[in-house]
């Protein structure tokens, strides 16, 4: 089994698209590999936080990872700043990697546009990002192509710390591999089927998050934009059919079945967002009804919060002393 590393930013509700295009895979794969989740807070403060609202939302990310099926007995699965060894190791990184390196990532020149105010932090974040693989002695970093980049830094940076501090027959750091990510089923927004579905106020009608009412799913899913020429296919590649493929491709991720396979069922739209909703209503239901049970527990959630900030420590502990040790820090 191979060590693998993901790490999941609090920003809110987990969605539809967040959840067939990736934590499905995740608990999929929980059989395969040695599965480390961490729910990266230190991360989503390279942006300004609203007081207060940044631990109730990791912790109920948590609980919403948990009900989605990510067993805290066949997975680690903690909160960031829980294991204070990924700060302390991130120090260690920013002292590896070169100004040039961050300055090239794509993603801090399209975030930093985005911000009137650019932290130090956002442009630093991938040497923490490089600490929280590192810790782990992780083999593989399942990311798509937009986080490539930062996989390569990361290699790069254990590369280097290895050459200046260890040998070739015991080098300090694991140096992990990019792996490409299971295909999840290709989730869009219900009201611009163009768009990738994400939780955002601009579109809320088009979001369906895992925890909403079945009221709410259906009458999302009742308005869902399909196209005028009435004809149920499944056309990835045509953008006149984006609407009725949407609906496919999430009928066929909650069934399993093929999208073709289910297109050849239905000669109207309206049963096809009619059983859609019911699929993912009744997909849901056992997810939302464990998702209370935990919120009903705040010490039985912060219990198995706990479980996992010191599985994880435990790993990143030693890592970390063998990189001090490596250097020459802390007291020997």
């Amino acid at each position: 089994m191979a060590r693998v590393f993901s790490g999941i930013q609090p920003t809110g509700d987990l969605h539809l698209g967040n959840y067939l295009g990736a934590v499905v895979n995740w608990v999929r794969a929980l059989d395969d590999d040695e599965s480390i989740f961490c729910i990266v807070d230190l991360h989503a403060i390279t942006i300004p936080q609203e007081r207060g609202a940044l631990r109730a939302r990791s912790r109920n990310l948590a609980a919403l990872l948990m009900a989605c099926g990510l067993d805290p007995e066949r997975c680690i699965l903690f909160v960031q700043s829980h294991v204070p060894q990924h700060a302390q190791l991130a120090w260690i990184m920013q002292s590896v990697v070169s100004y040039g390196e961050l300055g090239r990532m794509t993603q801090f020149k399209d975030k930093s546009d985005q911000h009137k105010f650019v932290s130090a932090g956002l442009f630093t974040y991938p040497a923490l990002q490089a600490a929280d693989i590192l810790l782990y002695d992780t083999e593989k970093v399942p990311v798509g192509d937009d986080q490539k980049q930062h996989i390569e830094l990361c290699r790069d940076a254990a590369e280097r710390f290895n050459h200046r501090y260890g040998t070739p027959e015991s080098p300090i750091f694991v140096v992990p591999e990019h792996s490409t990510p299971a295909a999840g089923a290709r989730v869009m927004d219900l009201q611009n089927p163009t768009k990738k579905m994400s939780k955002s106020l601009d579109s809320p009608q088009g979001t369906v998050l895992v925890t909403d009412a079945a009221k709410d799913i259906e009458k999302k899913f009742k308005r869902a934009v399909t196209d005028s020429e009435a004809v149920v296919r499944f056309a990835p590649d045509d953008p006149e059919k984006a609407g009725v493929t949407n609906l496919l491709s999430i009928l066929a991720g909650i069934t399993g079945e093929s999208p073709d396979a289910l297109a050849g069922k239905y000669e109207q739209y309206g049963p096809l967002k009619a059983d859609c909703a019911a699929a993912v209503i009744e997909h849901l239901v056992p997810i939302q009804e464990r998702y209370a049970e935990l919120s009903a527990d705040p010490a039985e959630l912060d219990r198995l919060i706990a479980v996992g900030a010191d599985k994880a420590e435990a790993i990143a502990a030693l890592v970390l002393h063998r990189a001090n040790e490596a250097i020459g820090l802390g007291r020997g």
